[in-house]
């Protein structure tokens, strides 16, 4: 049986399910960094009347997500999240194909995104990607990897 995977933008009423992807996605941290990473903590009910929500579906349920926020020259990438039983199929990258995009639509120089030092699978990935470490910043007992990855002209 073949899935439906669909893509939307998320509207008002995606919230509650964005939070619990959200917190489900990044619960596997809490114990790598002693508390919940911030991601699992916003008011999405706000953040969707500020910034961009990309929801995909397979059949009914939503399984990741992609959040941004446009700047001057720039896309960021607020939030990645993708449920751990939805992992290594290529969600994630999917919507990282589509950050891209709609930064390059929008000419922007870059996409940048930041996490946490000790998330090294995700900084890997990122790396593979073509992303690079722009900076590092304490915050919170931690390490904040600030990382961008320059488009090309159109």
């Amino acid at each position: 049986m073949t899935e439906i995977v669909t893509l939307r933008l998320g509207r008002e009423g995606d919230a509650d399910a964005i939070r619990a992807l959200t917190r489900e996605a990044y619960a596997k941290w809490v114990e790598i960094i002693g508390r919940e990473p911030l991601p699992m903590q916003v008011d999405y009910a706000g953040a969707l009347r500020k910034h961009r929500f990309d929801l995909l579906h397979v059949g009914e349920r939503l399984v990741a997500l992609i959040e941004t926020v446009p700047q001057s020259d720039f896309l960021l990438i607020e939030n990645v999240a993708v449920l751990p039983a939805y992992q290594g199929r290529g969600f994630g990258r999917r919507l990282l194909d589509l950050a891209e995009e709609l930064a390059a639509t929008s000419h922007c120089a870059c996409v940048r995104l930041y996490t946490n030092k000790l998330f090294a699978e995700n900084v890997g990935l990122y790396e593979a990607r073509g992303y690079r470490v722009e900076r590092e910043e304490e915050f919170k007992g931690g390490v904040v990897v600030h990382m961008m990855k320059p488009l090309a002209p159109r």
